[in-house]
């Protein structure tokens, strides 16, 4: 945790994210074929609009430190709203500036014992936002689909023979599948932990380093139960249904940015197919391996959204859309972090142990 919360890391991190952006958005620049028309096309801009995007970045914070609240609430007496508020929008800075965002969860934990909740707290409030995050997108994914939701999508996009329907499908699959195995942890760690140990003997035959990998695997579900124990109450489950629902407020940067870029361009677009095509990038971008899926992002999202957003207007939809998607964020956690520094980041070594 102490080497990747360093300023020098960080500030590493940062460049990266900043070089590899512009790169990224070097490419984007390429796309839309018509250099001379990006500037006439900022006089599009809605700016009430960006003003709606700030805003909403602002939910990196509030929502996300007000679902830290109502988990550490299970955990720790009083906690501080503030402090979690800060927590939460430091997490997501801290995913932003670092590699496949590594750094999310010990800042947010960090920022947490800043706050007073100690670290073995903080990393069981950490894992239960994970869990409410992964079962909010297995539920409200398909239930967006089973309302009717999406069917423009089945007719767009061809990736591999594949719509943008059957991408968004496939990646509601996969957090349906994490969300069980999550939840099995909690009701049933003994049951799940024995199959994989039985899973790693049968590997084990082949290949020891996968069934090395697996009995890892099998510690790390009798930890993680372990610290999930004081959620395995009636009021545990209640605190983390609703965080599951503050989930959903708490990603509203993630899930709402595209909808609120294109109308900052003056284009207007169906919500929930939207909402739909920016949850598939999402979940897409959690496996990007740059410093805030830089690059990746910029990329990904013109792919994406061409199915709304024309060439030319490609450029200045992307610049929109990424600032509420990070640099606004980016841009109050450094100043938030650079205050930490001048104050001193304090017991960083000790806490990290």
């Amino acid at each position: 945790m102490a080497r990747l919360l360093t300023p020098t890391a960080l500030r590493r991190g940062f460049e990266l994210f900043v070089v590899i952006s512009l790169v990224g958005y070097g490419a984007v620049f390429f796309y839309g074929q018509d250099a001379g028309a990006f500037l006439p096309s900022l006089a599009r801009i809605e700016w009430a609009w960006v003003l709606v995007g700030l805003a909403l970045a602002s939910m990196d914070w509030i929502g996300g430190g007000f679902r830290l609240w109502i988990l550490a609430r299970q955990v720790h007496p009083n906690p501080s709203l503030r402090g979690l508020i800060l927590a939460g929008g430091m997490g997501a800075w801290g995913a932003y500036v670092t590699p496949m965002q590594a750094g999310a969860s010990p800042m947010m934990v960090y920022a947490m014992k800043r706050s007073g909740i100690p670290v073995s707290k903080g990393m069981t409030i950490t894992l239960m936002s994970f869990i409410a995050t992964v079962v909010f997108f297995a539920i409200s994914g398909p239930l967006a689909l089973s309302l009717g939701a999406g069917q423009f999508l089945g007719t767009r996009g061809a990736v591999l023979g594949l719509s943008l329907l059957d991408l968004f499908k496939g990646s509601m699959a996969i957090f349906g599948a994490l969300s069980v195995l999550l939840l099995a942890v909690m009701l049933a760690p003994r049951a799940v932990s024995r199959g994989v140990h039985r899973l790693a003997q049968s590997l084990s035959r082949r290949s020891t380093r996968v069934a090395a990998r697996l009995e890892g695997l099998q510690a790390g579900i009798d930890t993680a139960h372990e610290s999930m124990q004081a959620f395995n109450t009636p009021r545990g489950w209640l605190s983390l249904f609703w965080a599951t629902v503050v989930s959903g407020p708490s990603h509203g940067n993630k899930l709402l940015a595209g909808y609120v870029a294109l109308r900052a361009v003056g284009i207007e677009a169906n919500f929930v197919d939207v909402l739909l095509l920016q949850t598939l990038i999402t979940f897409l971008l959690y496996f990007a391996p740059t410093p805030g899926a830089s690059g990746v992002a910029e990329v990904l999202s013109a792919a994406v959204m061409s199915v709304y957003v024309p060439r030319e207007l490609t450029p200045l939809y992307t610049i929109v859309w990424r600032c509420i998607l990070s640099w606004f964020t980016i841009a109050a956690g450094f100043a938030v972090f650079s205050s930490w520094v001048r104050q001193g980041l304090k017991g960083i070594e000790v806490e990290s142990r």
